[in-house]
């Protein structure tokens, strides 16, 4: 923890409170120090109890994903309130785990939208990994409902697997384009000079010219 306080930067906090963070760490540092540490479960699981941003991202570096039972992830989940914390406890450890499908199908429907937004994240994954373990139309049925009233959170990740079925699957993309048209979604997010919008429709079309630059 002393160390982690040491790394504190005030440009770094400045620019990850924009992002819904409240840490002052710079992940590069972050890292190198997760790189010395090694993987470490015992320490990992410390540190995340102390409840503090930076060491809960430090906890995901160092942990062993498979050996947290289904319910400690289901708990860290749900206590992990902040962006980045979110992500990679979706990222980092519950896609490498056994209980990852159960806690998928879980999270998918739960009342808390921060909650389901993991659901449609580890969804998201299986459209283009495991695509035949999902229903592409009934996926797509439930983002035109409710997508455009989704919180801010879930809307951003039914976003993001509306856009992965329309690049993955051309046999869906018509109506993947439509849909994000017709509901206008993210359409005005102001997006970087060189990124990509994360409007659907404009995510798509750019993906699939990439994937078809890329075979040419």
């Amino acid at each position: 923890m002393a160390e982690l306080a040491a790394l504190e930067d005030p440009k770094a906090r400045a620019v990850n409170e924009k992002h819904g963070d409240d840490h002052g760490v710079n992940l590069g540092k972050l890292r190198a120090l997760a790189k010395r540490l090694k993987t470490q479960q015992e320490l990992s699981r410390d540190l995340w109890r102390t409840g503090d941003t930076a060491a809960r991202l430090l906890a995901l570096l160092i942990c062993r994903p498979k050996a947290f039972e289904r319910d400690e992830l289901d708990a860290m989940l749900r206590e992990a309130r902040k962006p980045k914390v979110h992500d990679w406890v979706v990222n980092y450890v519950v896609k490498k785990s056994p209980h990852a499908e159960e806690l998928r199908l879980a999270w998918f429907a739960d009342p808390d939208p921060v909650v389901a937004s993991a659901g449609w994240a580890l969804t998201t994954d299986l459209v283009a990994r495991k695509p035949e373990d999902l229903d592409l139309p009934g996926l797509l049925d439930i983002i035109e409902a409710r997508m455009k009233d989704a919180p801010d959170r879930l809307q951003w990740a039914m976003n993001h697997c509306l856009a992965q079925i329309g690049i993955e699957h051309p046999e869906h993309r018509a109506r993947a384009i439509a849909i994000g048209e017709r509901l206008q979604v993210l359409k005005d997010y102001p997006t970087p000079p060189n990124c990509t919008s994360p409007f659907a429709p404009i995510w798509i079309a750019e993906m699939v010219r990439r994937q078809e630059v890329s075979v040419n």
